[in-house]
Formats: structure tokens, C-alpha cells, sequence
């Protein structure tokens, strides 16, 4: 079993306007709702890949249930706590105006109180007994401990459980000080990370680095892995990162080799591209993107 953790869980709405103008009303010509969240949509890429998967994090209010209803439908098991208010709504706005590109609106969801975390904690801890591979993925709520995402991942090294991580900020540099299995940021994540915590990302056990469209580089001990795939048309890139994460997770957790592992997580992130469901995969379209990834070996670069 692979538990994934989503902290801070949204409802993401898709919309579609002629042009965003500021200072006047400006109305939508297609609106749609998916489950989102990183780690939602890490699960979700994970349960339509056959892996099984526990997917738990904090939910609120009608947004919240909205969320684990979609999950139950197609068999995934959602676990976690109730806070109270609402889950939070992130708005990625297409304008079909071509000097602008896609504008995102990130409500701050749901407050939580020590009570709460510590609940969860308890949860977890119970949880990761019984998982294979932990990944933890975004952000948390409101009034979260800076140190939440280092204690899940303290809890995942005392039960010696492979845990992988994509998460920015104060929540990346606190877990930094416990053993990370794999560490996924993206270019310009990296790029602050490297500047501010660069003796601490050399502790991570496999770190993946994503350059959009250059594709993924891989670094592990002495080697360093470079994969990418070309595709004829992007439809959306909303969430490929967190498919990619899924599929790292995926290779990983079925002991796949270093190169399948970069295999894995960039057919997964370039079969997002291919749907318009924002942070969705779909199996055949990774299926048939394995096969064209190519990989190559890069001089290390510590």
C-alpha cells in the first residue's frame, strides 16, 4: 500500500473567458470542478495506474466531502480529519486572449488547531505501519506547525518506511533535517532551494528536478539521469508534476531500477499533458509514452 498525504486538499475549478479585464465584469464560458490538491492528485494518478493506494489529509465542509466522494467513486480509500469551514477553491483561468496565459486565484482554505494535527498524527503513525512507500505532497492549512510535513517524515524514518516529498518554504527546510528517500521540486523550487539548502539537499537519498518541457533530471549518489518525452500537443500542464511525482512513486515502490524510476515519473507527468482533466493521467496514454521516453546519462553535478 502507498499512503499519500494531502495537507491542504481544494476543489479545483477550470474556467474559460475571451479575455481577463481588470476593474470590470468578466464572465466564464465554460466552467469544471475536479478533485485537486497535490497529493490528491498523486493518488488519483496512483489508483489509475493499479497501484492501491490510501489517500488522507484534512477536509472541511461541503468542498471537503465533495473531494472524498470523487475518491470513493473510483475506489480510492480516504481517510483523515474534519476541520471546520470550507476546503479551499483554486481558480486556473484560461483567457483565449494569447498575450495572457493561464491565471491561477488560491483561496487559503481551512484553519487548524493543534487538536486537529495531533489527531491526524495519531492516524498516521497508525497508517504507516502498514505502507510500503509514504508520499507527502503541498501545502497545509492555516495555523499549521512549520515542523508538520518533519514530524510525518520523523515518523516515516522511526518505522523505516521510504518516504517521498514535494513541498516548498519552511516546510521543505524543516524536513530537510530527516532522511528523504526521493525530494521532487521543479526547476525554480530548486533553484531557491539549492541557494539556501544546499548542504542539506545533498543528504537526500534521490533527488528529481523538473524542467517542463527539458523534461526530468534525476540525481542519485554519483550518477545523474536525464529523461524526456516529446508530445505533438500539450492540451494542459495543470498537475503533471504531481502525476510525475506518482510515477516515481509507483517505480520506486515496485523496486524498479534508477532509469525506470525517471521512465515512470516522465511518461506519468507527459501523460497529463495529454487530457484536459487538470492533474489527471490516464493508464493507455502511459502506457504507450514508456516506451518513448529517452534517458541518458549526465556528467554528476554535486
Amino acid at each position: 500500500m502507498i499512503l499519500v498525504v494531502c495537507p491542504n486538499p481544494s476543489v479545483d475549478t477550470f474556467a474559460v473567458l475571451e479575455t481577463l479585464t481588470l476593474g470590470n465584469p468578466n464572465r466564464f464560458s465554460e466552467v469544471k470542478e475536479f478533485p485537486g490538491g497535490k497529493g490528491v492528485h498523486v493518488a488519483f494518478a496512483l489508483r489509475e495506474l493499479g497501484a492501491k493506494v490510501v489517500l488522507t489529509g484534512f477536509w472541511a465542509g461541503a468542498n471537503g466531502s465533495w473531494i472524498k466522494e470523487q475518491c470513493k467513486q473510483i475506489g480510492l480509500e480516504v481517510s483523515g480529519v474534519e476541520l471546520e469551514g470550507n476546503t479551499r477553491k483554486c481558480y486556473t483561468i484560461q483567457s483565449m486572449d494569447d498575450k495572457i496565459d493561464h491565471t491561477e486565484f488560491l483561496e487559503p482554505g481551512p484553519m487548524m488547531g493543534a487538536a486537529d494535527f495531533n489527531l491526524f498524527i495519531s492516524q498516521f503513525e497508525e497508517q504507516v505501519k502498514g505502507a510500503e512507500t509514504v508520499v507527502i505532497s503541498g501545502s497545509w492549512p492555516v495555523k499549521s506547525p512549520t515542523d508538520a510535513t518533519e514530524t510525518l517524515v520523523k515518523i516515516c524514518n522511526q518505522y523505516n518506511k521510504p518516504v517521498i516529498l514535494d513541498c516548498t518554504g519552511v516546510q521543505l527546510e524543516n524536513a530537510l533535517n530527516r532522511d528523504l528517500t526521493i525530494l521532487h521540486l521543479n526547476e525554480s523550487e530548486y533553484a531557491v532551494a539549492s541557494q539556501e539548502l544546499a548542504d542539506k539537499l545533498s543528504k537526500v537519498g534521490i533527488l528529481a528536478i523538473t524542467k517542463g518541457r527539458e523534461g526530468l533530471f534525476l540525481k542519485h549518489q554519483d550518477q545523474m539521469l536525464h529523461g524526456n518525452v516529446k508530445l505533438a500537443q500539450i492540451i494542459s500542464s495543470v498537475g503533471s508534476g504531481d502525476c510525475l511525482t506518482a510515477g516515481l512513486a509507483l517505480a520506486f515502490t515496485e523496486s524498479r531500477s534508477l532509469e525506470e524510476i525517471v521512465r515512470y515519473g516522465v511518461a506519468c507527468g507527459a501523460a497529463n499533458c495529454l487530457r484536459a482533466d487538470l492533474g489527471m493521467l490516464y493508464r493507455q496514454d502511459v502506457e504507450s509514452l514508456i516506451a518513448q521516453v529517452t534517458i541518458k546519462a549526465l556528467a554528476y553535478e554535486a
